[in-house]
């Protein structure tokens, strides 16, 4: 869902209005950091304009050269949100106009129905009823047969991470490909807390996810997690492979703003996992997180979106290009001690 975000800080840092923002395009935008033209339109999106929508956003978006949907509603305001930072970066959030949820509906005759992945940030019910919309709306044209399963990657909704809804959970898990709450999402569904003294509680995680993988992710039971654990890196985990990654900013004062982070991950994971490596899909696990990595370390150096700009050289976002900076990350996993 798109929104327009005003963010309200701890002072003395001002607030800000007008900001673009919700999660579909958080995860966008990382998606559009690791895809530069003209593969940068097939990223996927959709922004609903309200009679009130700003003509510079409209520019932003426009310069981005994705293959975003926009529809006019003029008959309603865009959705809007506010989020107020407390201590501990929690995060306060509420809509100030009425919210346009998006559903399996939006997709009907649009290319975005033959997407290769689908970024899903729902509860778990919601999650099995969307899988099954979106391929039953796929499987109503003549040509399915010739077209691969696309890739559900799920993020769980922060409220509904409680142990009454483990058992839907661990049914939606069956339908999807990859999993990726926050380490607090995680253990949410398990009634315990996954905060270490000074990091997460590693071993913790690793645990809840083994029973997770034990119930089977995916129709095959081949499916993958990745658990973000902010400032701790994340944790990539599928049958036969666990390893933690360190998070790309190493010191909390490149963190300007951590709002868009976790879904600017997810987009630049979806990605990786369709584009990554000598293999796709969940075998690409681990490589898409990196990618993921990336993105969200753009997504968390500035209040709203990171900048693109053009040199000799190609793109850049916030005066970096891309592949050296994934190029570096390269470098500093070899040398990573595993926690």
């Amino acid at each position: 869902m798109f929104i327009i975000d005003d963010i309200e800080f701890r002072p003395p840092t001002p607030s800000v209005t007008n900001i673009l923002g919700g999660a579909g395009t958080w995860s966008a935008i990382g998606a559009r950091i690791l895809s530069p033209p003209p593969r940068s339109r097939a990223v996927g999106w959709v922004v609903d304009c309200g009679s009130d929508f700003p003509h510079e956003l409209r520019e932003t978006i426009a310069k981005w050269d994705t293959g975003v949907l926009i529809r006019e509603t003029p008959q309603r305001l865009t959705t809007r949100g506010w989020n107020g930072y407390g201590e501990n970066e929690h995060r306060a959030f509420r809509y100030t106009t009425p919210k346009l949820r998006l559903d399996h509906a939006a997709l009907a005759d649009t290319e975005l129905l033959w997407s290769k992945s689908f970024h899903l940030i729902c509860s778990p019910l919601r999650c099995i009823d969307l899988v099954e919309s979106i391929l039953a709306l796929r499987s109503q044209t003549s040509d399915v047969g010739s077209t691969p399963r696309p890739l559900f990657i799920w993020e769980p909704v922060p409220d509904l991470c409680i142990p009454e809804e483990l058992t839907n959970c661990l049914k939606a898990l069956k339908c999807i490909d990859v999993i990726s709450p926050n380490h607090s999402e995680l253990g949410g569904f398990f009634g315990t807390s996954t905060d270490g003294k000074d990091h997460v509680d590693y071993r913790k995680i690793e645990r809840l996810c083994d029973q997770w993988l034990q119930n089977g992710i995916g129709s095959e039971g081949r499916g993958g997690i990745v658990v973000r654990g902010g400032k701790d890196g994340c944790l990539v985990k599928r049958p036969g492979l666990q390893k933690w990654l360190p998070a790309y900013h190493q010191s909390s004062t490149k963190v300007v703003d951590p709002t868009g982070g976790g879904n600017g991950f997810l987009g630049g994971l979806a990605v990786g996992l369709v584009r990554g490596g000598a293999t796709s899909g969940v075998e690409n696990l681990e490589e898409a997180a990196q990618w993921g990595s990336i993105a969200a370390s753009f997504a968390i150096e500035q209040v709203g979106m990171p900048v693109l700009a053009h040199n000799p050289q190609g793109e850049t976002w916030n005066d970096v290009r891309v592949e050296d900076r994934l190029s570096e990350f390269k470098q500093r996993l070899d040398l990573y001690v595993q926690p």
